[in-house]
């Protein structure tokens, strides 16, 4: 089976690519490595994968004749898109950024898997969806019509695309909402990358919300291993949907959404224990208030994921961290 990811040059992107070469599949690989973090960690991560059983593709999903060329050529069965402008903060900075890589890239990619029979798309949403929402854990079966930053709305909207997808032109599709992924080659601009780096270098951390975040923190070995369970199992129709009463994670259309989640928040500053742990050091920190557009806790209900794929993410915060800090110790000497 041949297996499309886009965003194959990110984090989670290169860790799946690797695990499904590894479990025989043929992976295409899309991404245009652009400067928003360092593009020599991107160019890294893509020869870690190698060149057995990978072929890789320069392109913004923006274009879209490009982006068809690649589908007309490799004919994927399956289509994982992981590719998108990421960062809750950032889209605060940059919001044509996610207008033109979240919405527009996304259309494109609908498009694609239409128009050349694909026979499931999975696709990244996000925890930041629930925004506003303050009833835990959060449930697929939730209203999340409250975004609290562009980034969340951009993937709420990819939610709403998919499904009109799915009931137009009975395109399997499964959208992930993603719970703080962590682990080996993470993003430079997320927490644990740039507080491990500052204890090392002596720098003061800034710890948001003066250390009261709650976070669903998950290894992305486990994202992976979910995905990579999902990719021989597109989304059905749930024949007891119903419009009276509908579930928002299901449809009569074959659509699903998933949390992926730890089911175990962690206050942010045993996160911060656990890389000082590891590293023997204390951080230096500098408590500030919540910042726009974050949302003060989020926690993955995964009951939904267990029943269909019998897997939920179990790895430690400290097993994490650890592994995290070792590649990171590793990589840059």
């Amino acid at each position: 089976m041949k297996v499309l990811i886009t965003g194959t040059a990110g984090f989670i992107g290169s860790h799946l690519a690797k695990r499904l070469i590894s479990q025989g599949y043929e992976v295409v690989g899309v991404d245009n490595i652009n400067d928003y973090y360092s593009v020599q960690l991107k160019k890294d991560r893509l020869k870690s994968i190698g060149d057995n059983n990978f072929t890789f593709y320069k392109l913004n999903l923006e274009d879209y004749e490009g982006l068809s060329q690649v589908f007309s050529d490799e004919q994927p069965s399956v289509v994982v898109n992981l590719a998108a402008q990421a960062g809750v903060r950032y889209s605060l900075e940059n919001p044509h950024a996610y207008i033109d890589s979240n919405i527009v890239g996304f259309m494109n990619i609908l498009e694609c898997c239409r128009h050349y029979k694909v026979d499931n798309l999975i696709y990244a949403s996000s925890s930041s969806v629930y925004g506003a929402n303050t009833t835990k854990p959060f449930k697929t079966s939730d209203n999340i019509d409250h975004p609290l930053s562009l980034y969340a709305a951009t993937k709420k909207s990819n939610e709403l695309m998919a499904h009109t997808y799915s009931h137009l032109y009975n395109l399997p599709t499964t959208g992930l909402r993603f719970f703080t992924v962590y682990g080996p080659w993470g993003r430079p601009d997320m927490a644990l990358f740039k507080f491990t780096k500052a204890i090392i270098n002596d720098e003061t951390i800034d710890v948001y919300n003066h250390g009261k975040m709650l976070r669903d923190f998950t290894y992305v070995d486990d994202i992976v291993e979910a995905v990579s369970r999902l990719v021989n199992k597109p989304a059905a129709p749930n024949p007891e949907w119903t419009g009276a009463d509908p579930d928002p994670s299901s449809s009569s259309a074959p659509y699903k959404i998933y949390n992926i989640g730890n089911n175990s928040p962690v206050r942010l500053m045993e996160f911060v224990e656990a890389i000082e742990n590891k590293l023997g050091k204390v951080a230096k920190k500098n408590y500030m208030d919540l910042q726009p557009g974050d949302v003060p806790e989020t926690y993955a209900n995964v009951d939904d994921l267990y029943r269909d794929i019998e897997f939920k993410p179990e790895t430690t915060i400290q097993e994490g961290v650890d592994e995290f800090i070792d590649w990171y110790l590793e990589y840059y000497g």
